[in-house]
């Protein structure tokens, strides 16, 4: 039997699995990554501990399977997009990486908006502009570490930097690479217009070439067979920005299904084959494992993780005492919100979290599930929206740590009033990165044709009707505060306050 491979690199932890070629797993370990944020606003993460992070994760899994690596046929790489990371001119890691939830740039994406550039970028890359991004996180180099930002050797984003580690070769996979801003949505290469729009004139020259997610990027090499257990000589393909990896496991292939993603970030996805030049909205578009299709989404880091940070607050804390204890609350009757802007916001630059409406009478489940409801709250705005560009899904399926909670996923399907529907597949990251892997070795033709293999179980979770009016109102009343609390942080950050 062979077997493939797939590491998914996330905003919280590194995992491995194994995998046969019907998408049978064979054993998966992971390990928590250090986030570093010595100041407000920064996240980074040692680069050369990441990769010995993933090294390990690779050599449990391959301990617990039991499995030859010589039966190991192919290796793909899943991970969290955007973010920038660095390397000089000797192929060494500059400083630490900056992800994708850094918000050190927020000046510098105020002062674009100010002068319309994203407006100048979109025709061409289909995508909005943030902190997180690459050319924000790389303009701030320039502006504020000038000597760094002089010995850049290769710009990378984390998957590109882990297979460097594996194989040697420096490439940047196109699925993420297309989100990057540097990336013309319209030719599938990179644009010198849009460097010189993003005062990065000169910054193209480190970017690696651009590589399909399922083509073989290199071999692992010696160094990284010692390391990690893998047999030296097997082949790495591209590997995938994280979301394409989830909605390709949770089965999208066309406009009649969405995917929700509660994780790290709160991200909404479908799949289309072409760019919609008539909509108002400018929904961001990357390209898809499957060549000639997109993937649409709206994403923001406003999702489980302000759980998590919740719960590390209180040690007795765990999550089948939390969905209990909010089982047992009325819905939606609460005074308490939570704004799940603890890592960043969908609502405007600068945002910060908070909860409001606590009286004495409240408890710790009172702000567990406010914090279950902000973070619902949060995507059925990006649900929103996207609904406009498509209008008639007949599912909508949900990936993420919190789909393994019922509480959650019926308070989406109260909110929304739409069937949500649970995908019983372990650990898409893997899965998706393993299935190009896959695609690479011949196994399969294409991502679709690889996707059809999946053992696909669906659960399926109903809305209560009776609770849909109260979710509804509670919903506009956080709209209504949220949009009150960017008033008041755009007089704080132009001090008339």
């Amino acid at each position: 039997m062979n077997y493939y491979l797939g590491i998914d690199c996330g905003g919280t932890f590194i995992k491995a699995a194994l995998f046969d070629q019907n998408g049978n797993m064979s054993a998966c370990m992971r390990e928590n990554v250090e986030v570093i944020s010595e100041q407000p606003g920064y996240a980074e993460r040692d680069m050369q501990q990441l990769w010995q992070v993933c090294a390990k994760v690779v050599r449990q899994t391959l301990r617990e399977s039991q499995i030859n690596p010589k039966n190991i046929k192919g290796i793909g790489i899943s991970a969290q997009g955007k973010g920038a990371f660095l390397l000089d001119k000797q192929n060494q890691p500059l400083g630490r990486a900056i992800l994708s939830s850094d918000q050190r740039a927020l000046n510098i994406v105020k002062q674009w908006q100010a002068e319309d550039i994203p407006a100048k970028l979109y025709p061409l890359t289909r995508q909005t502009l943030w902190t997180g991004h690459p050319v924000s996180i790389l303009r701030w180099v320039k502006e504020n570490e000038p000597e760094r930002y002089q010995q850049i050797g290769s710009v990378l984003m984390s998957h590109d930097y882990l297979r460097f580690c594996l194989t040697g070769e420096l490439h940047c996979e196109e699925t993420n690479i297309s989100e990057s801003n540097l990336y013309n949505m319209n030719t599938g290469e990179y644009d010198q217009t849009l460097a010189n729009l993003l005062g990065l004139s000169e910054i193209l020259d480190k970017m690696p070439p651009i590589l399909p997610a399922s083509r073989v990027a290199g071999y692992v090499t010696k160094q990284a067979a010692e390391l990690s257990g893998l047999a030296e000589g097997t082949p790495v393909v591209g590997g995938l920005f994280d979301v394409v990896s989830t909605a390709l496991c949770a089965g999208l292939k066309d406009e009649t299904k969405l995917n929700a993603v509660l994780g790290t970030w709160s991200v909404v996805s479908g799949v289309t084959d072409y760019i919609d030049q008539n909509q108002n909205v400018p929904f961001v578009y990357g390209c898809d494992a499957q060549p000639g299709q997109y993937l649409v989404h709206e994403a923001s880091p406003t999702s489980a993780a302000n759980l998590e940070w919740f719960v590390k607050q209180w040690k007795d804390l765990n999550y089948d005492m939390i969905n209990h204890a909010i089982a047992a609350l009325p819905k939606a009757e609460s005074s308490v919100f939570f704004i799940p802007f603890l890592y960043g916001s969908n609502a405007g630059l600068g945002m910060q979290a908070g909860f409001y409406g606590i009286q004495s009478m409240h408890t710790r489940d009172h702000l567990l599930q406010a914090i279950y409801e902000g973070v619902i709250f949060s995507l059925m705005q990006h649900l929103e929206r996207m609904l406009k560009r498509f209008p008639n899904p007949t599912a909508l399926r949900v990936t993420g740590g919190p789909a393994k909670s019922a509480v959650w996923l019926q308070m989406l399907a109260d909110l929304s009033g739409l069937t949500v529907e649970v995908p019983q597949v372990e650990e898409t990251g893997c899965l998706g990165a393993a299935l190009m892997a896959m695609v690479g070795d011949g196994i399969f033709k294409d991502a679709r044709t690889a996707q059809q293999q999946i053992p696909m179980t669906i659960i399926s979770i109903r809305p209560d009707l009776s609770t849909h009016d109260k979710y509804r109102r509670k919903y506009r009343r956080y709209q209504a505060l949220v949009n009150h609390l960017a008033n008041f942080n755009t007089e704080l950050q132009q001090n008339k306050l």
